[in-house]
Formats: C-alpha cells, sequence, structure tokens
C-alpha cells in the first residue's frame, strides 16, 4: 500500500529538522516502512497498519511543533516511549519498556522480570541476582535507556570488574580503552540494541554515557544518574561498599550478577552475596533473585545450567 502526507501551513524543515535528523529519528521506529521526503510531500509505502500508525504519530508531531519553537529527537523518542510512565508500569507490568533499533518493543519477558521492572521505580537500589541469561543486565540498561529518554537522568554509567573469565589473556595492545573494551562488550552489545549507533557515539562522546571499569568509580559522587554494575559476583566486599557510596541525589542503582559464576581466583572473596545480606532489610533496597526458569536465552541454555548446577550439588 502507497500513501503520500502532504504538509500543509509549515515548513517542512520545522517537522523534518537539521540534515533531516528529527525525520530519520521519526522513520527508525518503521524499518519496515518505505518512507520518501519530497519537499512538504512524505510518500508511504509498506502495511496498511504501519502506515496508519505512522500517520497518527506524525500528526503527534506536527501538534507538538505547533506547541514549542522548536523539535528535538526527545520529542520524537516520547512520542514512541514517553507513554510509559512509572505508574503504569507499576498497574502492567508488560509495559513497552523502550523500543530496538529496528522496532522491535523490549518488555519484561517474565515474572521475575517484571517484579525488577516494579521494583526499579519503588526502590533507589535493586539487587538483580541469578544465572546466566536471565536477562537481568539487558532489562537494567533497557530501564536507564528509557529513563534517559525521558529525561528522568542525565547519565548513564555501566560499570563492570574487569576480571578474566578463567582465561589470561596477557598482554593487549593499545590505549586504555582498547585494553578495557573486551571486558566491556556485552554493555556494548546491549546498548546498540537500543540506541543507534550514531547517537550512542554521540552520548558517549559528550558523556552521557560512560562505560568504565570499577575501579574508576572510586571518589565519584554520581547524581541524577541510572548506575549499573554488571557481574557484581567478580568483586570482592570492599569494592562493593566503594561502588554502593558513590550514590548520589536522584540516582538510581542496579547491581547485577550470577553468584555461581565468580571468577576470582578465590572464589570465597567474592563479596556480593555478603554485601546483600548485609542490607537487604534496609528500606530503599529491593533484592530480585531470578531462577533457572527463568532463562530467556537458546532453550538449551537452561539444560546446560541445571547440568552444571546439578554436578557441583554432588561434589
Amino acid at each position: 500500500m502507497k500513501k503520500s502526507i502532504k504538509l500543509e501551513a509549515i515548513d517542512p524543515i520545522e517537522i523534518y529538522g537539521a540534515g533531516n535528523r528529527i525525520l530519520e529519528e521519526f522513520c527508525s521506529y518503521y524499518p519496515n516502512l518505505k518512507v520518501i521526503a519530497r519537499g512538504d510531500e512524505i510518500i508511504l509505502d509498506g502495511k496498511e497498519t504501519q502506515i496508519e500508525d505512522f500517520e497518527m504519530k506524525f500528526n503527534e508531531l506536527i501538534q507538538r511543533r505547533h506547541q514549542k519553537m522548536s523539535l528535538t529527537v526527545y520529542d520524537v523518542e516520547s512520542i514512541f516511549d514517553g507513554e510509559n510512565s512509572p505508574e503504569k508500569f507499576k498497574l502492567c507490568g508488560d509495559a513497552v519498556i523502550v523500543h530496538s533499533t529496528d522496532g522491535k518493543a523490549i518488555r519484561a519477558r517474565n515474572n521475575t522480570q517484571q517484579e525488577m521492572v516494579k521494583a526499579y521505580f519503588d526502590n533507589d537500589l535493586i539487587f538483580a541476582i541469578g544465572p546466566a541469561g536471565t536477562g537481568k543486565t539487558y532489562i537494567a540498561i533497557a530501564l536507564a535507556v528509557r529513563a534517559l529518554k525521558n529525561r528522568e537522568i542525565k547519565r548513564i554509567i555501566l560499570t563492570r570488574p574487569a576480571v578474566e573469565a578463567g582465561e589470561r589473556l596477557g598482554f593487549l595492545p593499545g590505549d586504555l580503552k582498547d585494553k578495557l573494551d573486551p571486558y566491556l562488550q556485552p554493555l556494548y552489545d546491549a546498548l546498540g540494541d537500543m540506541i543507534p549507533s550514531r547517537k550512542l557515539q554521540e552520548f558517549m562522546s559528550d558523556g552521557t554515557i560512560q562505560i568504565a571499569p570499577l575501579a574508576y568509580m572510586r571518589g565519584r559522587t554520581l547524581d541524577r544518574a541510572c548506575v549499573i554494575l554488571d557481574e557484581a559476583q567478580n568483586t570482592n566486599l570492599g569494592q562493593l561498599k566503594m561502588f554502593l557510596t558513590r550514590m548520589g541525589c536522584n540516582a538510581k542503582f542496579i547491581v547485577t550478577g550470577d553468584a555461581s559464576q565468580v571468577d576470582l581466583p578465590n572464589k570465597s572473596d567474592s563479596g556480593l552475596l555478603k554485601g546483600i545480606q548485609l542490607v537487604k532489610d534496609i528500606k530503599g533496597i529491593s533484592v530480585i533473585r531470578f531462577g533457572n526458569d527463568d532463562i530467556v536465552r537458546h532453550p538449551l541454555v537452561n539444560k546446560i545450567v541445571k547440568a552444571f548446577s546439578k554436578s557441583e550439588e554432588e561434589q
């Protein structure tokens, strides 16, 4: 199906943005819809349902322009993601958190993930612990991206301890970023699913999104930020205390980890479970525990985790 939209009584650049940046952002939510802009006319080619949704939301964008001096990409994002208020999340556990770069809705996929989403709005510090593949980190990053898009926070800070997973990688060439990137790649992957690459580079260049090893958190006070500590089972108790005491005003802290995958030379040095035991009863702190049944990766991952768990119990 084809359809054209005519812009009337408004300069197209006020809607498209400089270099068509706003229009491109808008179209990124419709990856399967062909959109051609020619002056004051937009030609759409695709499924009827997508064209109808495009037209409805595009009219909302035009209305926003009439209500303010100029549009920004944040106006586009709020049209698609901003309807998810904290109240709606509390009432509707399967509400869309954000949309991926290919337009797919990212939402909680099981009851435990829904608990984590609800806990985020009721607490300032969340511990999410459980086996690999349960989506702990992915949901945490989705919540952070949502908060950034809705301008509830000013920045996202992602960190994890630079601990090798049972291997000795030896000397890594390059500058500091090059040396640390292998440890932080899972965080880049999740961000890349939710933020277009060009915008992600902008956010990282201006410090809106920061990814750093845990050691670089010392001495900082993190205000109005969503801060995520991933792979927290590889921290000792002192490191975990250092991280938690970085919390500033209007900040959200999320700690994720899997106590069964400690990569420290001495596994008993892990401070994750010890730290949770110390603070779990403090108001404003929530502990979400994922189990094997919450695994959302390939079905084989669930069976693999259970097989290894059974072997460890027998030993």
